[in-house]
């Protein structure tokens, strides 16, 4: 009777304890399928997106908005960080993109002259850089450094995957602080309606930073002349005001195709 007993017991016990192994193992499967891992970057990459401010300040971040100042009246943009549809408004014009297609509003038909496929979200990379480059589909690698003033800044190439983007071949090089880890250039080539890559290297310098939000993003930033692959002379320079990075939303509809636009063709 009692070997009857303690059979009996160790039988609930080991039964018990296969319900919780079972439960707990539930459990861990559930946490791991819910926290994934992060991506992981080569270390020169993440220690430039700490010295803006950081991935987990950005990531909060769902809009953005801020204005070009510009002599004939400020150009201003605003994006959802999330979808990245856009709206840039301007005294003539306003472009913007849904998230399928771009449009385009004109005060007066025929002045704008422009691409609004191409330029909708065209100074919204520029702005956000360095921290567009954590998008999906990117890859990184080094690149040979530049100098400007007898100061050198080591590189990284930053190219697409294919059907990244509506310019999957563009390139791009980031050239950052050795000492700070700030970004100082952005090196870009343009590809946009072409099927093959480019040479024809482009130059930004960032050298005007600011704290919005948390973000370190450009007050301004300069272009620069290029002679035979060499940084010349600064040509124009492009400031911004009334910056806004927000962990609030925009309201979608302002990104919807309004009457009497013009659809480019996509």
């Amino acid at each position: 009777m009692k070997n009857t007993i303690l059979v009996a017991a160790l039988l609930l016990m080991f039964t018990a304890c296969k319900q919780e192994q079972k439960e707990s193992s539930t459990v861990e499967t559930a946490v791991a399928e819910k926290v994934k891992p992060s991506k992981v970057y080569p270390a020169d990459v993440a220690a430039i997106f700490n010295a803006h401010g950081g991935l987990e300040t950005w990531k909060k971040m769902n809009s953005m908005s801020f204005e070009i100042v510009k002599e004939d009246g400020n150009e201003k943009q605003t994006i959802d960080l999330k979808s990245r549809n856009d709206l840039i408004e301007t005294p003539s014009h306003t472009i913007g993109f849904d998230g399928t297609k771009s449009w385009l509003l004109e005060k007066e038909a025929g002045t704008y002259k422009g691409n609004a496929r191409f330029y909708h979200n065209l100074m919204f990379y520029f702005y956000a850089m360095p921290f567009v480059l954590a998008d999906d589909g990117i890859n990184f690698e080094k690149a040979d450094p530049i100098t400007f003033e007898e100061k050198i800044y080591p590189g990284i190439k930053v190219s697409y995957n294919a059907h990244i983007g509506d310019s999957p071949n563009d390139n791009y090089f980031l050239y950052y602080d050795e000492a700070t880890k700030q970004m100082q250039w952005l090196g870009y080539t343009v590809t946009f309606g072409k099927d093959d890559t480019s040479t024809n290297v482009k130059y930004i310098r960032y050298s005007d930073w600011g704290d919005h939000g948390g973000l370190i993003l450009p007050n301004s930033m300069t272009w620069h002349k290029v002679e035979e692959g060499a940084i010349k002379e600064a040509v124009s320079t492009r400031t911004f005001a009334n910056i806004n990075v927000s962990k609030e939303t925009v309201d979608a509809k302002i990104f919807e195709v309004p009457e009497g636009a013009v659809v480019p063709e996509q």
